[in-house]
């Protein structure tokens, strides 16, 4: 069970780990741990907002927080699918060639341009959460459904290719109790999530669940199958519409 913990520690988060052997039974069921990240990002984005209304620090530093928490927390991993994925996208190339921009160890034009339209996009929305003093409750059980959904799809969807993150991750996985177990987890904290947060909640978790549909009728068609880069779009394009739909329950 730690051994668990630790691969999907040291694997997709930037927190120092104990070193531990990455064995068949240690990542069995690591995918089922990748949610508990998510609720440290959550926990310490509540915490700075607690920290930011106490000591009255302007609504600019508590946004900069939301934006750079989760970053620091994961080390970057998901937002370096965000961009690998979107020059592939860019490209407008057949699904083999997309595949070998994935691939690709540089950034391009495309990537380095959506990247900042995608932190310029969830820095205006920090800023007006915490401008309206939005309670960020329910982005906190966001950043555990995103990370449960995205661990569902890597034991669910069909994979891109044969080697990588992902494949390693689901090969070892023992699929059936990885799919059950995060469908449950997700749902549990869908509701969860609408019961404490109301209309925020609600919110949230229809983000989330569109968000879902989206990456897995129409982007994963486009790549043949599912890959880490395509996971890390996921996550950071559902946190950030889940961010969206915190600000715009504010005006309902």
């Amino acid at each position: 069970m730690i051994s668990t913990v630790i691969v999907a520690f040291s694997m997709f988060s930037a927190i120092p780990m104990p070193q531990t052997e990455w064995t068949n039974k240690s990542m069995r069921y690591a995918l089922c741990a990748f949610p508990l990240i998510g609720a440290v990002i959550g926990a310490l984005v509540c915490l700075w907002r607690f920290v930011c209304l106490r000591m009255e620090f302007s609504e600019w530093i508590l946004a900069a927080g939301i934006c750079v928490l989760p970053v620091l927390v994961t080390g970057g991993i998901h937002l370096d699918g965000f961009c690998d994925t979107a020059d592939a996208l860019a490209s407008h190339q057949d699904t083999e060639k997309k595949l070998q921009i994935l691939k690709d160890p540089h950034m391009g034009a495309f990537a380095a341009i959506w990247l900042g339209c995608y932190f310029i996009a969830q820095l205006a929305l920090a800023v007006t959460a915490a401008q309206m003093q939005a309670d960020l409750m329910a982005l906190a059980f966001g950043y555990c459904i995103s990370r449960s959904l995205s661990g569902l799809a890597v034991a669910s969807f069909p994979l891109a290719k044969n080697s990588g993150l992902a494949y390693t991750f689901a090969e070892y996985a023992d699929k059936k109790k990885v799919r059950t177990f995060l469908a449950v987890l997700a749902a549990v904290l869908c509701v969860l999530c609408c019961i404490c947060c109301r209309k925020k909640g609600i919110g949230v978790s229809i983000a989330a669940i569109g968000t879902f549909l989206y990456y897995r009728f129409r982007l994963i068609g486009k790549f043949g199958g599912l890959s880490g880069d395509l996971a890390g779009w996921f996550v950071q394009m559902c946190e950030l519409f889940m961010l969206a739909a915190v600000v715009l329950t504010e005006y309902l």
